[in-house]
C-alpha cells in the first residue's frame, strides 16, 4: 500500500518506487515511507550501497496530480532529498524511463545515476503553474550551471539521457542493450569499495556543492505552498487532466 518495495541482495539495499500504474507518481505517504526506508538503510551496517529505481516504464513522474494525499508533499520531498544527500553510503539511481517533476531532483540527489538511452529528465512544474521542488534549484545549477538550470525550470524542456550525460547531469549512460549490466557493475563495484572513504567523500562533496540546499528547499517549499493556491495552478491541473494546453493568466 505504501508504493515502496524493498529487498536486500548481499550488501545492496534495493528500494523501488512501486506504483507503475501511476508511473510512480508520489504522494505524501509514499515520500514519508521512502524517507523511512532510506534511513533504515543508513542505520543498517550490513548495507553498503543503496539502489533507487522505479517499477514499470518510469523512474518517477513527479507528484500525484490525480487527487492523491499530497498535503505536506513539498516538505516530505525535501526530507527525502536530505536523507539521500546525508546518507553515509553511496546511493545509486537506476533510471530507465521518465524522471519528471520531483523525479528529476530525486534522481539527481543520488551519488551516481545510471541511465538507459530511453531515459529522460524534465522539470515539468511550470506546465501546471508550479516551481521546482525537492532542492532542484540547488542540485541542478551545481551540475549544469545556472543558465541551463533556468532553461529547464522555466521551459519544462525534456532532456534525453545522452544530453544529460553530455551536460554532466548524470554519471553513467548505458548503451541500448547493456543498461542492466552496467547498473549491476556499478552496484557491485561500490558495494565492495571503501565505505568509510565514500562517507567522507559524500560529506565533502555536499559541503562543497550543496551548502545552500536547506535554504533553497525552504524557499521552494514556501513557493509551492503559495502557488498551489493560485488560479494558474488550478488551471494547470485542469489542463493536465483534460490533456490540453493551459491558459495561464498570472494570478
Amino acid at each position: 500500500m505504501s508504493g515502496i518495495a524493498v529487498n536486500d541482495d548481499d550488501a545492496i539495499r534495493r528500494i523501488r518506487l512501486d506504483r507503475p500504474e501511476k508511473l510512480n507518481a508520489v504522494d505524501t505517504p509514499m515520500l514519508d515511507e521512502l524517507s523511512a526506508r532510506l534511513a533504515e538503510a543508513a542505520a543498517d551496517n550490513s548495507v553498503r550501497v543503496v539502489l533507487l529505481t522505479g517499477a514499470g516504464r518510469a523512474f518517477c513522474s513527479g507528484g500525484d496530480l490525480t487527487g492523491g494525499d499530497t498535503e505536506g508533499a513539498a516538505h516530505a520531498a525535501n526530507r527525502v532529498v536530505q536523507t539521500i544527500t546525508n546518507l553515509p553510503k553511496p546511493v545509486v539511481a537506476g533510471v530507465h524511463g521518465a524522471a519528471v517533476g520531483f523525479g528529476c531532483p530525486l534522481a539527481l540527489a543520488c551519488d551516481l545515476v545510471v541511465a538507459a538511452p530511453v531515459a529522460y529528465f524534465q522539470l515539468a512544474f511550470s506546465r501546471v503553474g508550479l516551481m521546482p521542488d525537492g532542492g532542484a534549484c540547488a542540485l541542478l545549477p551545481g551540475l549544469i550551471g545556472r543558465a541551463r538550470a533556468a532553461r529547464l525550470a522555466m521551459t519544462a524542456e525534456r532532456v534525453d539521457a545522452a544530453t544529460a550525460f553530455e551536460w554532466g547531469m548524470i554519471s553513467h549512460l548505458a548503451g541500448d542493450d547493456d543498461y542492466e549490466a552496467m547498473l549491476e557493475d556499478v552496484l557491485r563495484s561500490v558495494s565492495t569499495g571503501p565505505t568509510l572513504s565514500y562517507a567522507w567523500t559524500k560529506r565533502a562533496l555536499a559541503a562543497g556543492t550543496l551548502g545552500e540546499l536547506g535554504q533553497v528547499q525552504t524557499i521552494e517549499a514556501e513557493g509551492q505552498l503559495a502557488l498551489v493556491d493560485s488560479a494558474d495552478f488550478r488551471e494547470g491541473v485542469r489542463a493536465f487532466r483534460e490533456r490540453r494546453s493551459p491558459d495561464f493568466r498570472g494570478r
